[in-house]
């Protein structure tokens, strides 16, 4: 449940008062309409094992000689590390798990090892593995009940760090492996419990994060010969500071802000003077900037309503650079070969799942490397999403992401769905969604709501929601089922949410504490008590933990308050049909949250279906738990919200 900018940690993959919200771009005096669009087209529709015939891919690395990128495949079912040709052709699987989901982290920049990352079962304590030259496999980080995570290479090559909590499961420390004989030395131990964002290429420096609340932060500087440890950030009110990269010549560290200001900017620290110097800012917020190995190139990434715009500088002089002509749609994992000649990047859009690129900066040729839509769908018959907002209660502005069947219209409404992202502080964003796509496909609207504490809206957007959850922000949600309900292609009868993680305790609440709003509620792995989540969360979220509690309340001191907010102690209110999905291994939201809730809306004589899956933690991570999940929830919604029966499949 912690809030990010970035990344939000309820998923897996990665920061007002009751007045309108008045920012540039995003005010509205009015309820916005969706634009016109073309007239209803006859779509088919596709099984669920049809979609699932979709690969995901992610993750990126140059080999070497750059004549193999590094990504995460699933074409198997299950997660695993491929060696894909830069000039095309089928990817070569380096791990063939076939039961907890492994993931790239990198080659090694002298040789074709390389370094990849899985938990057990969905638990969440990753360890770091290297593949030897021979195929053998090493675990770099042995032991139970640890975390590790892969934390960059030094300038030479010749090391590369990570960081574990195996001495305190609540601190995370960083260690220096050498690169040849794998030996480590502990180069930071964190007993304040800072969150390490970056160590510099000369391993003098290493940036940490440090957050009050989830909208307040501070940036420290740890210098590793001196082991003396110095505040960056001294600031007053409100205002979040976040250490973004060091350049690779170890002169300055980079670090995103938004002091003073609606919007994340970026900034530097010069590490010779002290002093802070503007880079870079946007009327959205700056999500990272990441640099070339040779440091020719810096990247940044723009948070530009809900979709990533990708900027390339010539890192010398800051001086913007033409990108090559890209795809459309959300560009991401942008990563610049070892030469600075190619570079790679993922491209997606609401209708087409990610696929990997290389461009090469002499020639100007972009290739396409995957392929990733299942051959059996017609990408016509897929929907692209527009982004609409609507007054909600108190008339702020709030962003959506609206998709619409093509067989919906005014002569044939369709039943709805508004659903909410996880968080609290995550965003419902442009890009594909096997199972969105899946139920547009059988005829439900679906509108993502960004509802207040949504991030990429702003500072004030995004702590709209704070001490207020169970209230303004589930108000929200009430305010997008009557924007539905004006649509003329929705059944106005038939409405109902889902969502996954802090979108499932929305979920569970709209049900709880506004029973006659939505018809039926879907919760994926969400909190029904929020003393005991607070209280159990994994101890490796210690160095947030007091800013969770400010957010939402602390266990100790606000049982009353929290008690009010969670929908378990306010289950006999629930009168309408749910659907509860959950992960036997999840460290996050436990299975006994789910557990409870089930058992005590089931005394209320309402229809509940539960499904646990034993080999996933928070969120799914299998093709056939995604494949039973997904049509268990299009099941569940033929037969409570649906007017009617669904048509057969062609």
């Amino acid at each position: 449940m912690r809030r990010s900018r970035q990344k939000n940690p309820l998923k897996r993959p990665v920061p007002l008062g009751l007045v309108a919200l008045l920012l540039p771009a995003l005010t509205l005096a009015a309820q916005q309409e969706p634009r016109e669009r073309a007239p209803q087209r006859p779509s088919r529709q596709y099984s669920i094992e049809q979609f699932m015939a979709t690969t995901r891919v992610e993750d990126a690395s140059f080999s070497p000689d750059e004549q193999h990128v590094l990504l995460s495949s699933n074409e198997t079912g299950v997660f695993n590390v491929y060696a894909q040709p830069t000039a095309g052709g089928r990817p070569t699987a380096l791990t063939r798990s076939r039961t907890d989901s492994t993931y790239a982290v990198a080659y090694f920049p002298g040789d074709t090892r390389v370094l990849y990352t899985r938990d057990q079962g969905g638990n969440e304590n990753n360890h770091l593995y290297v593949r030897g030259l021979d195929g053998s496999e090493k675990d770099l980080t042995p032991g139970k009940k640890l975390k590790a995570e892969f934390a960059g290479w030094s300038s030479d090559d010749s090391a590369f760090y990570v960081t574990t909590n195996e001495r305190d499961p609540r601190f995370f420390d960083l260690y220096r492996y050498d690169a040849k004989s794998y030996a480590r030395t502990r180069v930071y131990e964190n007993t304040q419990g800072f969150d390490i964002g970056d160590v510099s290429r000369n391993g003098k420096w290493v940036g940490l994060n440090k957050e009050n609340t989830t909208s307040d932060s501070d940036i420290y500087l740890y210098d590793t010969e001196t082991k003396q440890t110095k505040h960056l950030s001294p600031h007053q009110g409100v205002a979040s500071y976040t250490v973004s990269a060091f350049d690779p010549e170890s002169h300055a560290l980079y670090f995103l802000t938004n002091d003073g200001g609606e919007f994340t900017r970026l900034a530097r620290y010069v590490l010779a003077t002290g002093a802070i110097e503007e880079v870079e800012s946007a009327d959205w917020d700056v999500m990272y900037t990441v640099f070339s190995k040779r440091g020719k190139y810096r990247i940044s990434a723009i948070d530009q309503d809900a979709r990533t715009v990708i900027k390339l500088y010539d890192a010398k002089t800051n001086q913007p650079l033409a990108l090559p002509s890209l795809p459309e749609g959300d560009v991401t994992s942008v990563v610049i070969s070892p030469s600075e000649q190619r570079m790679a990047f993922y491209a997606s859009s609401d209708s087409s799942p990610s696929n990997l690129y290389v461009h090469d900066f002499t020639s100007g040729k972009t290739t396409r490397l995957t392929d990733t839509l299942s051959k059996q769908i017609d990408p016509e018959d897929l929907v692209d999403a527009e982004v609409v907002r609507f007054p909600s209660f108190d008339g702020m502005q709030i962003p959506n992401l609206l998709f619409k069947p093509h067989q919906a219209s005014a002569q044939a409404k369709a039943p709805a769905l508004v659903w909410v992202h996880g968080g609290p502080g995550g965003q419902t964003r442009r890009g594909y969604s096997a199972f969105m796509q899946y139920l547009v496909n059988h005829g439900y609207v679906v509108l993502g709501i960004n509802n207040r504490g949504s991030s990429g809206y702003g500072k004030t957007f995004f702590t709209a929601d704070d001490g207020k959850h169970g209230k303004e922000p589930l108000w929200d949600c009430v305010a997008a089922k009557k924007y539905l309900q004006s649509l003329p292609y929705v059944d106005a009868e038939h409405i109902g949410i889902i969502g996954g993680s802090y979108g499932g305790y929305m979920t569970l609440a709209a049900l709880a504490f506004h029973p006659d709003v939505f018809n039926v509620g879907v919760d994926m792995f969400g909190v029904s008590n929020w003393q005991r989540t607070l209280e159990s969360v994994p101890p490796y979220w210690a160095s947030f933990r007091q800013a969770l509690y400010r957010e939402i309340g602390d266990p100790k001191v606000d049982a009353e308050k929290l008690r009010a907010a969670s929908p378990l102690f306010h289950a006999e209110k629930i009168q309408r049909p749910l659907l509860v999905l959950q992960g036997k291994n999840d460290p996050r939201v436990i299975q006994r949250e789910s557990d409870e809730i089930v058992q005590a809306v089931k005394k209320n004589g309402v229809p509940v279906e539960y499904i646990v899956f034993p080999d996933e933690g928070h969120g799914f991570t299998k093709k056939k738990n995604e494949l039973r999940a997904y049509s268990a929830t299009l099941a569940f919604l033929d037969k409570y919200l649906r007017a009617q029966a669904p048509p057969a499949h062609n």
